[in-house]
């Protein structure tokens, strides 16, 4: 479950909003920064932090917004903009041929495993399913907004938008190293 450690500036953020939107985004700022600088300390190079440094980077710009314009009406659809981004974020290292998952499956994978096409894959595939929950989540929270749906409903997608792929990154892996072992292969 190391990949979550990444997410919790987001879910503070989230939480921390109720008290107004530029808190809730120095929260996760001040979260972000302390998630990347304890791994970078901790030996992780930077090129394994890809979801960290994004993370970084929205609540940086997020936070300097908020403070500086806090009535803006973009406060009201900070849940469908935090998702877009981890959206681009995602689709980007696909793109890039870098899932955001492989620097955080590398931390707790034999490295003779990391050049592997199953290896590789397996990213791809739970990056995929990660951009695609986030793309799906962002729509869901923000039809929640148009429908003034109400807070609660925004939480249950969200918490759906993250339950989902962690789920599956759990549980996929595993998966795919039976299948590959029944088929007389080693994981």
């Amino acid at each position: 479950m190391n990949y979550l450690r990444g997410f919790v500036p987001w879910i503070a953020f989230a939480a921390v909003s109720a008290a107004g939107w530029q808190w809730g985004a120095l929260a996760g700022l001040v979260l972000g920064l302390v998630v990347f600088l304890a791994t970078r300390r901790a030996g992780v190079p930077a090129d394994a932090l890809i979801l960290e440094i994004s993370t970084v980077s929205y609540f940086v710009l997020l936070t300097a917004f908020a403070f500086a314009v806090p009535d803006s009406p973009v406060a009201g659809y900070c849940g469908a903009l935090s998702f877009s981004w981890l959206a681009l974020t995602a689709w980007g290292t696909l793109g890039a041929r870098r899932p955001f998952t492989l620097g955080i499956a590398r931390r707790s994978t034999p490295r003779e495993f990391w050049e592997t096409p199953q290896f590789l894959r397996i990213n791809n595939v739970i990056t995929l399913v990660w951009a695609t929950a986030f793309v799906l989540t962002a729509a869901a929270v923000a039809a929640c907004d148009a429908l003034h749906a109400g807070t609660g409903a925004q939480i249950a997608c969200q918490v759906v938008g993250f339950a989902v792929p962690a789920v599956f990154t759990a549980r996929y892996p595993k998966i795919v190293q039976a299948r590959y072992a029944a088929l007389g292969g080693a994981a």
